[in-house]
C-alpha cells in the first residue's frame, strides 16, 4: 500500500472514530455505535483496499487448507 493510500485510510479511520465518539456522547446505544464502526470500516476497506494484506491472508489460507 502506497503512502497516499495509507494516509487516506488513516483519515477515514479518524473520521469513523470521531463519528463513533459523537454518537456515544449523544447517548447512542453501544450496539448501534458498534454496528456503525463495523459497517464504516468495511466500507473504508472497499474504498481503500490493502492488497498486501489480502495477499498475505490468501497465502495463509492456502497453507492452512493444504495442512488439512
Amino acid at each position: 500500500m502506497d503512502i497516499e493510500a495509507r494516509k487516506n485510510k488513516v483519515k477515514g479511520l479518524e473520521a469513523i472514530k470521531s463519528k463513533a465518539l459523537d454518537m456515544a456522547t449523544q447517548g447512542a446505544d453501544s450496539l448501534e455505535v458498534r454496528d456503525f464502526v463495523s459497517e464504516a470500516s468495511k466500507e473504508l476497506a472497499y474504498r481503500n483496499p490493502d492488497e498486501e494484506s489480502f495477499k498475505k491472508a490468501a497465502k495463509a489460507s492456502k497453507i492452512f487448507k493444504k495442512s488439512k
